[in-house]
């Protein structure tokens, strides 16, 4: 087959699958180390660098089943056990102790319809109020789901289209092991014989039945119980065709025979591990790159890396609680000593649910609307598991892997493929939107090659300072008629939900907040507010003016581009004449908030009623042709995934290249406490932290031949967070702020404001060296800086009910006799001095 095999060779590296007659003349190819050598490559095409697992609690809800099984010791008699199916209460108390451990998966294994053969379980099942063991199930699950927030994942054996239906409303994946499409192994003298659930026909057609239903599915073969090669390759071949079919097979599992005590086939060999490997092989080439390939560590201790070898990415679930019911003699390798061995064949181990990331992505495909909420709180982006408790704003440790990997001086090598597209990075070259995602995956040793590659652009772009500016936030009005669903901080007029009621404040209170700020060494006010229906463009230059008036020399960073568009049109003028009216009335440069992602399909449910991706870069290259200098954000970590992370820096890095007018780039991360959509179930809680620390670096590797400047947002990042980003590409810390109010109305615990002092000491923690600056990056003052250091305690803000109405922002003043607004220079000149 040597021929052949060449043949074959070449084309599944060219990416075609080897047809069925391709695929039953491998059962004669014997070179395993062949196979198993381009079964490896084909898995680090789908996989990377990533090995996943589920943490799991194993439940034997019954250990009674009507099959009888040859090499089975799970399946038990009744007068073998005390009860014949545990009770909901032992489950959830199972359940909540695996939660707390880490475990994010309920294993459900149970026998075959036990009550069609055993009048124990009838009446059990009769005694607690159900009809069948899988209405019982089904009430279990619904009940740990619920409860302990485990997501269900039922192997139930064979089942018609109205039980996957009953079943696919609690449990976010099925199973059931095809183990061979050989009808000849049902026999009598063959380890099937008399057991009717393993009629190949009937389980094939569960898996149909299963993949009509959207049910995110698996499956797998049991090697070594009798079966030749080539029935092997026809029952993975089966598995294909309906995979082929529905797209619904999460995950192939080629699981080893052991032989058990007390079995009928206690004496009979068990496969070597040429068998397995050669298996797990095929089982890849026929395939492909991207399906998960699964074996169990348990049942092959001591070669983990030769099944690696292979071409597997799974080690499917592994318990820290309870044992493997089904091979109690094989016990779980602890998940350290599984990390260290997939570590040291060159991978890293990852967590995922029991539901796998293509299909936890897409839920409205593949999930039930029960299962929508708790799946999404239990992923991340890419969906994967989040790992660890760490979300912004919350005042958590960060987690100790990422602090590892941040610290590791010299990662293992990485992917050719990755190198070359950080090097196009450091060169300035194009980068097409699957490279900048790609840089977004990166975890284990890519993720400390990433950061590190980020950090050394950093060095040598903006050496070893990092700045940050003494300002003030002031945020007029929390009344707002846009209704963006992460937004905890704007209100309607009559809400008084979350953290206060609506207000909207005077010029006064502006006035003497803007003073304020200038006593205690601030060069910046930030200002920003809801879009409130009674304020026009000229609200705005009324804003403006008043802040003027009563401190000339502060520099004003100042309207959202959602409020220079919605000012804008209801001056009845263009962009371009109302920024150029901005600007003529003193505005120095604008926030480049409202981006939240730059992709309308994540916009048309975050913020359906806002600038769409189009409009918000008109604002803001309109506003750079002006004379602008702007910022430029990103919210994430809520529903958007990398793919939409890479179309925003882009989007972001064009721009800027087009005209220069970004002075940063500010990654916010989602606080999700008290926002809307988290409260609804329709968010995720924020990025996790490693996705938070590769914003930072990737953000620096995209855009630094463009932007200089990378931030990181202190009252959403915390203490420990600001550290982590000083090692991936941070060279700005951003505004002592004063008066943080946004982040805080979201739940944010890291405070409202940084003094100097507690910056500079942050900085010089991290071991780099602090610069007190201007908006514009210049140094501030010495007498601004001696302000800063030398500030009073802050007074209580006033905010005035926004029923009170005022939305007239023009300062009134004692002019010849008389409040109101100074119109001239000179009544401005003479209100500074009165004001001295």
């Amino acid at each position: 087959m040597t021929t052949d095999w060449h043949k074959l060779r070449y084309k599944l590296l060219e990416g075609t699958l080897p047809d069925d007659e391709q695929a039953l003349a491998l059962a004669t190819f014997t070179d395993t180390r062949a196979l198993a050598e381009l079964a490896a490559e084909l898995r680090d095409r789908g996989h990377r660098n990533v090995v996943t697992y589920s943490r799991k609690v194993f439940i034997p809800l019954t250990h009674l089943c009507r099959d009888v099984c040859h090499y089975c010791t799970f399946a038990r008699t009744p007068k073998k056990i005390t009860s014949p199916y545990l009770s909901i209460e032992e489950v959830l108390t199972l359940c909540r102790e695996g939660a707390a451990m880490g475990c994010q998966e309920a294993l459900f294994t149970l026998g075959e319809k036990p009550e069609l053969r055993y009048r124990a379980a009838r009446d059990a099942l009769a005694e607690m109020g159900f009809a069948s063991t899988l209405d019982y199930v089904a009430e279990v699950a619904r009940r740990v789901l619920a409860e302990t927030g485990l997501l269900p994942h039922i192997n139930a054996g064979c089942m018609t289209a109205e039980e996957i239906a009953l079943l696919r409303q609690s449990s976010a994946s099925m199973g059931i092991m095809l183990e061979s499409a050989s009808t000849r192994l049902g026999e009598k003298g063959m380890p099937h014989y008399g057991s009717p659930d393993k009629e190949p026909a009937l389980r094939l057609r569960t898996i149909e039945l299963a993949g009509e239903a959207r049910v995110p599915f698996t499956s797998g073969i049991l090697i070594g119980i009798g079966e030749t090669r080539r029935e092997r390759i026809e029952s993975l071949l089966a598995l294909r065709a309906l995979h082929h079919r529905y797209g619904h097979l999460q995950e192939v599992i080629v699981q080893n025979f052991r032989a058990k005590p007390g079995t009928r086939m206690a004496a009979a060999p068990e496969p070597d591990l040429e068998e397995l490997l050669w298996t797990i092989a095929v089982a890849r080439l026929l395939f492909g790159p991207s399906m998960n390939i699964q074996a169990p560590p348990n049942l092959s201790p001591g070669v983990l890396p030769q099944l690696l070898a292979a071409g597997i990415n799974d080690w499917g679930g592994v318990s820290p609680l309870t044992p493997d019911y089904v091979n109690p003699e094989a016990p779980w390798p602890h998940l350290e000593q599984l990390a260290r061995e997939t570590g040291a064949a060159g991978k890293f181990l990852d967590q995922r649910l029991t539901i796998y990331p293509r299909y936890a992505q897409q839920p409205e495909t593949w999930l039930h609307p029960a299962l929508h909420t708790a799946v999404l709180r239990q992923h991340d982006a890419s969906g994967f598991a989040r790992r660890d408790s760490w979300a912004p704003g919350e005042d958590a440790p960060v987690p100790e892997l990422e602090t590892r990997l941040l610290q590791r001086p010299e990662p293992l090598p990485v992917a050719a493929e990755l190198q070359a597209i950080v090097q196009r990075c450091e060169a300035g070259a194009t980068l097409r939107e699957e490279d900048v995602a790609r840089l977004f995956e990166c975890r284990g040793d890519e993720f400390s090659f990433l950061v590190q590659a980020a950090n050394r652009l950093r060095a040598e772009r903006c050496g070893d300072t990092v700045s940050y500016v003494v300002n003030r936030n002031i945020n007029y009005t929390n009344v707002c008629y846009f209704k963006c669903q992460f937004c905890a901080f704007s209100k309607g007029k009559l809400s008084e939900a979350l953290r206060g009621r609506p207000y909207d404040i005077s010029a006064t209170e502006i006035a003497r907040r803007c003073r304020e700020a200038w006593q205690r060494g601030a060069t910046e006010v930030c200002m920003q507010g809801g879009i409130h229906p009674d304020y026009t463009g000229q609200t705005y230059l009324d804003i403006l003016a008043t802040v003027r008036t009563a401190v000339p020399d502060m520099h004003i960073h100042a309207f959202s581009p959602l409020e220079v568009w919605q000012g804008a049109a209801t001056a009845g003028i263009s962009l371009e004449e109302f920024l150029r009216q901005l600007w003529a009335a003193g505005l120095n440069t604008l926030p480049g908030t409202a981006a939240e992602i730059l992709h309308d399909d994540v916009r048309a449910v975050l913020c359906p009623d806002k600038l769409n991706s189009a409009e918000w870069l008109q604002v803001m290259e309109a506003a750079h042709a002006v004379g602008f200098r702007t910022t430029a954000t990103i919210m994430y970590g809520h529903i958007e995934q990398p793919q939409h992370w890479a179309r925003h820096l882009l989007e972001i890095r064009n721009l800027q290249a087009r005209t220069g007018g970004f002075t940063e780039f500010v990654p916010l991360p989602f606080v999700h406490m008290e926002a809307p959509m988290y409260q609804r179930g329709k968010a995720r809680s924020g990025p996790t932290f490693r996705e938070a620390v590769l914003m930072h670096a990737v953000a620096r590797l995209v855009l630094h031949d463009h932007i200089h400047n990378i931030q990181a947002s202190w009252v959403k990042m915390g203490a420990a967070g600001v550290a982590a980003c000083l090692q991936a590409g941070v060279n700005d810390l951003g505004g002592t702020l004063m008066n943080e109010s946004i982040t805080r109305a979201a739940g944010s615990a890291h405070g409202q404001e940084w003094s100097p002092a507690l910056m500079e000491a942050q900085i010089r923690g991290g071991g780099r060296l602090p610069r007190m600056r201007t908006t514009l990056y210049a140094d501030a003052r010495k007498e601004r800086r001696e302000a800063a250091f030398a500030a009073p305690e802050l007074l209580a803000v006033e905010n005035a009910d926004a029923g009170r109405l005022q939305r007239d922002k023009r300062l009134l003043l004692p002019i010849d006799g008389r409040l109101r607004a100074p119109s001239t220079v000179q009544e401005q000149v003479f209100l500074m001095a009165a004001s001295n």
